[in-house]
């Protein structure tokens, strides 16, 4: 079995300022998502509304900048209520001490979702068209936040075989223990998987509102699986039927994901 690598979490020193390996991974997801996102202008339906002066690269840097929001609003707020409403109705002022770490991906979907539709809502535009645009510029930025995690040596998985050619310590568990470097199982499967469906699916004109619940389908699917292999929250552990916080939020995920998708092919509503 392995050892993690201990990486120290600053990938730059220059004089009082700190950059931050983490920090370079959300500049990453960022720019991926500005490249990804202006590559999918040339795909239909968009191509043809950019022809008409309806979309423009202006578009990616304002739903970007909704997006950040929403993810970060979202991502927070989403961890305390999901995985410790108790402590933080007893210290509400810790919620905005994001320094100290907490955030859910759930919530910060929801935040997008918010965010997205108040963009929509601005532009008089579908707001599943707008989720229907971003869903495939997504899971890049979900493989470099996995790799963020690796780095930092958090979010580590469960106990595994030590026979397991990629079994791994992590110190930072405070045990010897090998486990799964389920960071990796979700860069792999969230992330570049997710990509490869999204991108291709997504590649010729669907109906409003698919692509979307393709997402949902395949994240919720993907993470819930991934939850096997990654160690509870130590304050939650596992819950009803065995399973964790991470796969009860993934399972209406999956649900809606699946009515979406089955309503949008339904109706064939496109713009």
């Amino acid at each position: 079995m392995m050892m993690h690598p201990t990486i120290d979490p600053v990938a730059l020193q220059l004089g009082p300022l700190a950059i931050h390996w983490y920090g370079l991974t959300y500049l990453a997801a960022f720019a991926l998502f500005v490249g990804l996102a202006r590559w999918r202008l040339h795909h239909e339906p968009y191509a043809s509304q950019v022809a008409l002066g309806s979309w423009s690269k202006q578009d990616i840097e304002d739903i970007l900048f909704y997006g950040v929001l929403g993810v970060v609003l979202g991502g927070r707020i989403g961890y305390c209520v999901f995985y410790s409403p108790g402590y933080y109705l007893m210290h509400p002022l810790e919620v905005f001490a994001v320094w100290q770490g907490g955030m859910s991906f759930h919530g910060g979907m929801l935040g997008v979702f918010v965010a997205t539709a108040w963009y929509a809502k601005k532009r008089e535009r579908p707001w599943l068209w707008v989720t229907d645009f971003i869903a495939p510029c997504v899971p890049t930025g979900l493989a470099a936040g996995r790799i963020g995690n690796f780095i930092n040596g958090e979010l580590w998985g469960r106990a595994a075989d030590p026979s397991l050619p990629w079994a791994m310590v992590f110190p930072q568990s405070g045990t010897l223990i090998a486990r799964h470097p389920s960071q990796i199982y979700q860069f792999l499967g969230e992330g570049i998987l997710l990509f490869i469906i999204m991108w291709v699916y997504a590649r010729k004109p669907r109906p409003i509102g698919a692509v979307s619940g393709v997402f949902m389908m395949g994240y919720g699917s993907l993470r819930f699986m991934a939850e096997y292999f990654r160690e509870p929250d130590a304050h939650l552990g596992l819950l009803a039927l065995g399973m964790t916080m991470g796969q009860w939020l993934c399972v209406p995920m999956v649900g809606i994901g699946a009515w979406l998708f089955v309503y949008a092919n339904r109706h064939e509503k496109t713009v």
